[in-house]
């Protein structure tokens, strides 16, 4: 029977590949993240803050779009049939709504 000479070199690469992984476990459990995913009032903060912070950019965006169509609309005032509809459009922008 022939004998394997690089089986103890085997079983080395093996541990040492071992200590690296769960050395690298350690290192991803002590990340913010994780630790805020494992604490619930924390977790319920971070998803708040996000809500929060895609809302105003959500809002903010949609008020820069709607500011650039509106003045880019009010260009073209000069053109008979679209200088009227841009015309009525931008009196029910600056038109203010009752409650």
């Amino acid at each position: 029977m022939k004998e394997d000479n690089n089986h103890p070199k085997k079983i080395d690469e093996l541990l040492a590949e071992s200590k690296s992984i769960s050395l690298q476990l350690q290192q991803l459990n002590e990340h913010k993240l994780i630790k805020a995913y494992n604490s619930i009032p924390q977790l319920l903060w971070f998803h708040l803050l996000k809500g929060v912070a895609f809302g105003l950019g959500s809002v903010l965006g949609a008020t820069v779009v709607l500011s650039a169509l509106v003045y880019v609309l009010a260009q073209f005032e000069f053109i008979p049939y679209i200088g009227e509809w841009v015309s009525a459009i931008i009196d029910v922008v600056k038109t203010p709504t009752t409650d």
